[in-house]
C-alpha cells in the first residue's frame, strides 16, 4: 500500500469515527426538560443555581419578585464595596487603583497608604520572574495562543516552588500574590516570543521596573519601545479594575473553585481558570466583539445612519453576516438587564480617549449597536427581554486604543481577573470544607455485553 492509499486509508477510518462518535454524543432535548435538570447549572428562567456562598464579590441584574425575574440596574461590589465608586474615587483621587483593588480583594479591606505602599513593594519584589525561567519554559515550546502559553507557565512556576502541594493559609497567600505578581510579565513575554516566532519580529524581552505598578509594567513590557503616555496606563489600571472580580459563579472562578474544592495545588487551579476564561462564550468573546465590529464597520458607509447600521445587525441577527451565529456579541448577560455596571464605566472613562485619539466615529457604532440590537432583537425574536451591553463590546475598543494586539485582549482580562480567582480559591479552601460535586442524571439504558464475534 502506497502513501496516497494508507492516506486516503486512514481519512476513512478517522469519518466512520466520527460518525460513530456523533451517535454516541447525542441526547434530545426532551432529556433536559426534567425540572431537576439544571442544564448550565441555571434555572429555567436563567438564573444560576446557588452553588455556595460568598463574601468576595457580587454582581447584581435583577430583583426576584414572587419568582419572578424583574429587571435593574446593574451594580458590581467588591467586598461590599461598588465597583463605580471605587473607579471614580482612584481617578478623583489622581491614584491608581488596581493593587488596592488586590488588597481589598485579598484581604477583605481597604489598606492604609502605608498598608498599600508596603503591598506594592511586595508586589513589586515578586514581579520577577525565576532565572532563566523566560528562557526554558516561555521560548522553548512557543505557542499560537497566548492563553495556554499564560496557563502552561503557571503550572510551570510548580517545578520552582519550594513548598508547592502545601494548602495551609500562609503559603497559599504567598502562592496567590506570586501569580498576581508575575502573571502581566508572562503575557508579555509570551507575546514577544509569540510574533518573534510566528511573525519574525524582533525579540524583545524587558524586565519590570520596581518603582512603576502593574498597568504601568505591563505597557512597558509588552511593546517594543517601553514607552506608554500616563493617559493610557490610567486607563488601562481602570480596565484592571473593573475585571478584577464577578462574583463565585462566573465560569472561571468557579473552575477555580471547583479545582480547589478537591485540594489540588495552587497553580493547577489558577491555571485551570485561565483554560476556561480563553473560551469564546466566556472571556474570548472581547475577540468576537471586535472581530464582529469590524465586519460592521466595513459593511456600512455612514456610522451616523442607524437606518443603515439597523439592517445590517438585522442580517447579523438572521444569521446572514459575520460568523452566521445569529448572535451580537457584546450585548446580553446572564445577570445584568437594564445594564452592565462595567460596561458603563468603561464607556465613561474611554470616551474621552476614544475622540482625542482619532476613534470617535468607532465610538459612535458601538453606541449604535448598543442603542439599536435590543429593539431588534426582540422584534426578531418576538420577545420583550430586557437587553444591555456588556464590558465586551467596550473593552475590545479601549484595547485598541491602547495600541494592544489583538492575541493579547483575553490575556489582558487574566491578568486583572487572577486577583477574583485567587481571593476566591483561599475563601473555597478556608470555608467551603467540601469538593464540589453536582449529579448529572443518567438517561442510557442497561444493555447485556455481546461476545465480540457476535457484534
Amino acid at each position: 500500500m502506497n502513501e496516497l492509499e494508507m492516506k486516503n486509508g486512514n481519512n476513512e477510518l478517522v469519518e466512520k469515527c466520527i460518525d460513530q462518535a456523533k451517535a454516541a454524543y447525542t441526547i434530545s432535548a426532551e432529556a433536559f426538560a426534567n425540572p431537576k435538570v439544571k442544564r448550565g447549572l441555571r434555572d429555567n428562567d436563567g438564573t444560576g443555581v446557588m452553588a455556595g456562598v460568598t463574601n468576595i464579590g457580587n454582581a447584581h441584574g435583577y430583583l426576584l419578585n414572587e419568582g419572578e425575574r424583574v429587571a435593574d440596574k446593574g451594580q458590581l461590589f467588591y467586598r461590599g464595596y461598588d465597583m463605580a465608586q471605587l473607579v471614580d474615587s482612584y481617578a478623583a483621587e489622581d491614584r491608581y487603583g488596581f493593587e488596592e483593588c488586590i488588597y481589598l480583594l485579598l484581604f477583605g479591606k481597604l489598606p492604609t497608604k502605608a498598608e498599600l505602599d508596603e503591598f506594592c513593594a511586595l508586589l513589586a519584589a515578586k514581579r520577577h520572574l525565576p532565572p532563566r525561567f523566560t528562557e526554558d519554559v516561555i521560548m522553548k515550546a512557543p505557542s499560537r495562543s497566548i492563553m495556554n502559553k499564560m496557563a502552561t507557565s503557571i503550572l510551570a512556576l510548580y517545578s520552582y516552588d519550594e513548598n508547592p502541594d502545601d494548602t495551609s493559609l500562609e503559603n497559599v497567600v504567598r502562592q496567590c500574590i506570586e501569580i498576581i505578581a508575575r502573571l502581566p510579565i508572562i503575557a508579555a513575554h509570551s507575546y514577544a516570543v509569540y510574533r518573534n516566532v510566528y511573525f519574525e519580529k524582533s525579540l524583545n524581552l524587558h524586565k519590570p521596573h520596581d518603582d512603576i505598578g502593574t498597568a504601568q509594567n505591563f505597557l512597558r513590557v509588552l511593546r517594543s519601545s517601553k514607552k506608554y503616555t500616563e493617559e493610557e496606563a490610567r486607563l488601562l489600571d481602570t480596565c484592571m479594575v473593573i475585571h478584577a472580580e464577578h462574583g463565585g459563579g462566573n465560569n472561571s472562578t468557579f473552575t477555580c473553585r471547583v479545582l480547589s474544592s478537591s485540594g489540588t495545588d495552587t497553580y493547577s487551579a489558577i491555571a485551570a481558570a485561565i483554560g476556561s476564561l480563553k473560551g469564546p462564550l466566556h472571556g474570548g468573546a472581547n475577540i468576537k466583539v471586535q472581530n464582529m465590529f469590524d465586519c460592521i464597520k466595513a459593511n456600512i458607509k455612514d456610522v451616523n445612519d442607524y437606518e443603515e447600521i439597523a439592517a445590517f445587525l438585522n442580517k447579523i441577527l438572521r444569521g446572514e453576516a459575520y460568523d452566521g451565529s445569529g448572535l451580537v456579541y457584546g450585548m446580553g448577560h446572564a445577570i445584568y438587564t437594564k445594564s452592565d455596571p462595567r460596561a458603563v464605566m468603561l464607556k465613561k472613562y474611554a470616551e474621552k480617549l476614544a475622540y482625542d485619539k482619532g476613534y470617535g466615529d468607532d465610538f459612535r457604532l458601538l453606541e449604535a449597536i448598543e442603542h439599536l440590537t435590543p429593539t431588534l432583537f426582540n422584534e426578531y425574536k418576538g420577545t420583550n427581554k430586557p437587553m444591555c451591553a456588556n464590558v465586551d463590546l467596550y473593552s475590545g475598543l479601549v484595547y485598541r486604543m491602547l495600541d494592544i494586539p489583538v492575541e493579547m485582549y483575553t490575556p489582558l482580562f487574566a491578568i486583572a481577573r487572577v486577583a477574583g480567582w485567587c481571593a476566591h480559591r483561599i475563601e473555597e479552601f478556608e470555608t467551603s470544607k467540601r469538593i464540589i460535586r453536582p449529579a448529572y442524571k443518567c438517561i442510557a439504558g442497561v444493555r447485556d455485553y455481546t461476545p465480540i464475534g457476535e457484534r
